[in-house]
């Protein structure tokens, strides 16, 4: 028994490191646990308040948090090994220490700035959302800016010198520069379209200098997705829009009615009765905006009809709700016509034939001889139809 006492007296002198490390090892796994008991709670709590900046805070913490405990507590364990371990990887504990609180804090930022984002477009009750693609510009260049940082922030931590890497970067990025100049050509295109604004995702957009037409899906710094009417995927290049002209119809304020219709001649008489009820419905319509342009005027004599022209604006500008409006008017104006007791124009065509008694068509066509002259009857059947 007193052999076994001393061999375990032994140990403990000559391995007393090992319970310092355990006792780190068990610290951190509790830590640890209640990072991670107080992170939930504390979303939990914060979810209940009517800001969004805390609950981002806290859901952008929460994985870096727990990630941290551990980087702490093994690092603080590889250190206690370090003294009694023959290797030169611990040499290491403390630069791999400082990255990785660099990356941690990179993770947290750049997970707070999407969680911002999100909660800014999607907006409350409250208050209004932003715009998407605002929010989606403001958060790539904050990103941007963060890894950038980052990245020179872990470059010193090394013992690198960020003035030798930005001198560098300034002469490669001459070369760069020109070696990519289409590449820099859309990342700037995109620049110009999040500062501008001419459209936003979900708009509806059009260019009549080119064959480009739908609603845009996504604002890339390369590229912007349009979704065309038959459902297909259009890429286009940031750097075209630079060039092209872009009509954006999903901020039109109003959308047009302009139809020209035609009454039969014989309803000369009853024109100005029709003329002035159509105008009259036109004002009184709850979907037509009375205070924008609103005329309807006799415009000309056609081939077979007294045509006038209706033109106006509705108050919508959903497509589908025009069109309802649109059938809604015309329907009307054909009521209206009914009940003057006028008509609607159709095209008339009037074939005459005048023909001498004595030169009739078949006279003509019996005349010819079909050895002597095989044109007359041709041109007798042309002459009978002028």
């Amino acid at each position: 028994m007193s052999n076994f006492v001393a061999w375990l007296q032994s140990i403990y002198r000559t391995e007393a490191w090992v319970y310092p490390l355990f006792a780190v090892v068990l610290i951190t796994m509790l830590v640890h646990a209640a990072t991670r008991v107080v992170m939930k709670r504390l979303a939990v709590r914060l979810a209940r308040t009517r800001t969004f900046w805390d609950d981002a805070l806290i859901l952008a913490a929460q994985g870096p948090a727990a990630v941290l405990t551990w980087v702490l507590g093994l690092s603080i364990a590889c250190e206690l090994v370090a003294p009694h371990a023959r290797s030169d990887v611990f040499d290491y504990i403390d630069p791999a220490r400082r990255l990785a609180i660099i990356a941690l804090l990179t993770w947290f930022l750049v997970n707070l700035i999407n969680r911002s984002a999100e909660a800014l477009t999607a907006g409350d009750q409250d208050r209004t959302p932003v715009d998407v693609t605002t929010a989606t510009a403001i958060s790539r260049l904050l990103k941007m800016s963060v890894w950038v940082t980052a990245a020179l922030v872990a470059l010193q931590s090394l013992g690198i010198s960020i003035s030798g890497v930005l001198a560098f970067g300034g002469v490669g990025g001459i070369a760069v520069g020109f070696a990519a100049k289409d590449l820099l050509a859309n990342f700037f295109g995109g620049l110009m379209i999040y500062l501008d604004r001419p459209f936003a995702v979900g708009d509806w957009v059009r260019s009549p200098d080119r064959n480009i037409e739908g609603t845009v899906e996504h604002i890339g710094w390369r590229l912007t997705t349009i979704r065309t009417f038959d459902k297909r995927p259009l890429y286009v290049p940031n750097s075209a829009f630079a060039t092209i002209s872009v009509e954006n119809p999903s901020r039109m304020s109003h959308r047009r009615i302009h139809e020209t219709i035609g009454l039969r001649r014989e309803d000369a008489r009853l024109l100005p009765d029709v003329l002035a009820a159509v105008q009259g419905m036109l004002q009184q319509h709850t979907q037509i905006d009375a205070n924008q342009t609103l005329m309807v005027h006799f415009d000309r004599f056609g081939d077979s009809s007294l045509d006038f022209f209706v033109y106006c604006f509705t108050k919508t500008t959903v497509w589908t709700e025009y069109h309802q409006v649109k059938q809604d008017v015309l329907l009307n104006i054909v009521e209206i016509v009914h009940a003057h007791g006028a008509a609607i124009a159709y095209p008339v065509r009037r074939l005459s034939t005048e023909l001498r008694a004595d030169s009739s068509l078949d006279a003509r066509v019996g005349q010819c001889s079909p050895m002597k002259d095989t044109h007359q009857a041709d041109r007798a059947i042309t002459l009978s139809r002028n």
